[in-house]
């Protein structure tokens, strides 16, 4: 069975276990464009199913890659505010399934 958790880590090897909105916030402001240039967000597991990642762009701003091979999703998009940013990763991952973890119920209306 796979894991139940996921990670951010940046290229400097900060790591935060299932970050919360303010924690991706501080991870990718703490980006610069020489020794810390990315964050990986991703499952606990060898073989992630999904990922995301945070790049510092040489022009200014940062490029957001969203992958999820069991949806066969792959976007890549660009961005200045880092508020944005971390608001809309957390509520992708929020929609990510991880192995292990009962589905969500929707309530009948």
């Amino acid at each position: 069975m796979g894991a139940q958790h996921y990670g951010a880590e940046s290229e400097n090897g900060d790591r935060i276990d299932s970050p919360s909105e303010d924690a991706l916030f501080m991870l990718i402001d703490d980006l610069n464009d020489s020794d810390n240039t990315f964050v990986i967000i991703q499952p606990d597991e060898d073989e992630p199913v999904w990922f995301a990642s945070v790049a510092v762009l040489d022009e200014g701003g940062y490029e957001i890659v969203r992958r999820d091979a069991s949806r066969r999703e792959h976007e890549v998009t660009t961005a200045t505010s880092i508020n944005d940013i971390a608001y809309d990763l957390t509520i992708w991952i929020a929609g990510r399934s991880f192995p292990g973890r009962l589905p969500r119920k929707v309530p009948d209306i």
